[in-house]
């Protein structure tokens, strides 16, 4: 299956436009964003725990990173709530399930070798996050030579100067409205864009993104 899978090339989707479609295992659903592969696969999906589901033992080979979007995920290390960030790093294994159930942004086999160490941070601790000024407040989640990891809060009103990505930048909206280069876009909203672009970001009502870059270069 290809899905927004060349990499060259700009991409959005509305994840609430679209259907969730079930996995192999039971009570756990996938609204696909971008994948390249079968059921293994480079891929960036929102996925949805019923309560009580789980997902069969496996193993990362290249790699797992997510956030938690809604409820509680869990598996062997820990209980990861809504704001919850974590990345598993190539060859690692578990479990994943989820009690009350649970919603998750998650990006699969996108890691190089180099990634040995497993992360999980509360993103809703203030002390990770700093004040960029003019509006702007940005947590930084992951940083190395082959990727930077940031959560952005823009304040409403907030009108920002083109920003340049040399090896392109990804953006999942989390909550409020976000205009890029003039065109808006709501909550639930990704996008990816190549290697060489410049974004100028603006929010009417305040906006909380992830954002990805350096990574598509």
């Amino acid at each position: 299956m290809k899905l927004n899978a060349d990499l060259s090339l700009p991409a959005v989707m509305d994840s609430a436009a679209l259907a969730w479609v079930p996995s192999p295992m039971a009570g756990v659903e996938r609204r696909m964003l971008e994948r390249d592969g079968e059921e293994v696969a480079r891929a960036t999906s929102l996925v949805r725990y019923a309560p009580g589901s789980s997902f069969a033992p496996h193993t990362h080979g290249a790699g797992e990173e997510f956030l938690v979007l809604e409820g509680v995920f869990s598996d062997e290390t820990g209980d990861f709530p809504t704001g919850f960030y974590v990345r598993n790093p190539p060859g690692s294994r578990h479990r994943p399930a989820s009690s009350p159930g649970a919603v998750i942004l998650v990006k699969l086999r996108q890691m190089p070798p180099e990634e040995t160490a497993p992360l999980r941070l509360d993103t809703r601790d203030p002390g990770l996050w700093r004040d960029l000024g003019k509006g702007r407040q940005e947590a930084r989640l992951f940083e190395a030579a082959w990727e930077r990891v940031v959560m952005q809060r823009l304040a409403p009103g907030y009108a920002g100067q083109p920003e340049s990505f040399p090896r392109g930048v990804e953006m999942f909206l989390l909550d409020g409205d976000l205009s890029i280069d003039g065109v808006e876009h709501h909550a639930g909203s990704w996008l990816r864009r190549p290697a060489g672009s410049k974004l100028a970001l603006a929010s009417k009502g305040g906006a909380l993104f992830y954002r990805k870059s350096g990574h598509l270069g």
